[in-house]
Parts: structure tokens; sequence; C-alpha cells
């Protein structure tokens, strides 16, 4: 098992500043080369806190953007346009960077792709729906219009 700090959010695992124990492969391999975790240390700490406190001071700006984004994500059908086959079944499945360049083309703005749970595979023209958690304690839900491309 291995400590790291996480840098950025990963989903199931903690938000950046968090410090959390792994598997050493899981972090030797995928956390530390892609960015989202540091080895931790006990300089580490004082890394800790200046992350958490960054971390605070954006989500009091951000908590009335998001409330607002919320509201706009729910009250919006997004369209999808995906390569589909007869009887409506997709070539593959919507990833979320798929849904993230949708709602940017719907103008509703920029979502991470990171922040989006799609919890079935979309593997069929019709309405889904898709989880984007904008804040800590705030989540929006959107409706996916998947139609057939022409």
């Amino acid at each position: 098992m291995a400590k790291v700090i996480l840098t950025h959010e990963v989903t199931g695992l903690g938000t950046a500043g968090d410090v959390v124990e792994v598997k050493s492969g899981y972090a030797r391999n995928y956390l530390v080369p892609q960015g989202f975790a540091v080895a931790w240390s006990r300089g580490g700490e004082k890394q800790v806190e200046q992350i958490k406190a960054a971390r605070t001071a954006r989500a009091l700006h951000s908590l009335e953007d998001a409330q607002a984004l919320k509201a706009k994500l729910e009250s919006t059908k997004v369209k999808l346009a995906v390569k589909a086959g007869q009887g409506g079944r997709l070539f593959g499945s919507v990833k979320t960077a798929d849904v993230a360049a949708a709602v940017a083309t719907a103008g509703l703005g920029e979502l991470d792709k990171r922040k989006i749970e799609i919890t079935a595979p979309i593997k069929a023209v019709g309405e889904h729906e898709a989880t984007v958690r904008l804040h800590d304690e705030l989540s929006a839900t959107i409706t996916l219009q998947v139609v057939a491309a022409k």
C-alpha cells in the first residue's frame, strides 16, 4: 500500500488535497504519471493545506455558478447525434467526452468529462440520463436525447 496526496479529483477516491492509501501499483503506474497525485511525505502536509485552501476559495465562488448551471442543465434536453445502425443500435456507446461536447454545442457551458457519470452504457437511441458533479455537494442530472446521425 502507498500513501499519496491527490492533486486532482479522482472518481471513487477523493478530491484534491485528500491523503489516501492506495495499492502501490495504482499509485506508481497511474496516479503519479497522470499527475493526479504525488507521493506522501512529511513536507507534503504543507502542500495539502495549500491545496485545500485553494479548493475552498474556488468552491465559495463557484457554488452560486454551480447552482445556476444546475438549473440550466436540468431544464434542457441535450441533443446528441451519433452513428447508429438498424433498429437504433449505436456503433459503440456514448462516452462522457461526447456528452461534454454536446453540452458545449448546446450552449450550456463547458463541462469536464471526468465529472460526468453515465450509470448504464448508452448503446441505443432514445432518452437517457447522465449525472454531473458540479460541486462537492451539488450534482445535476442531464437528460440526453440520443438520435441517429444522418
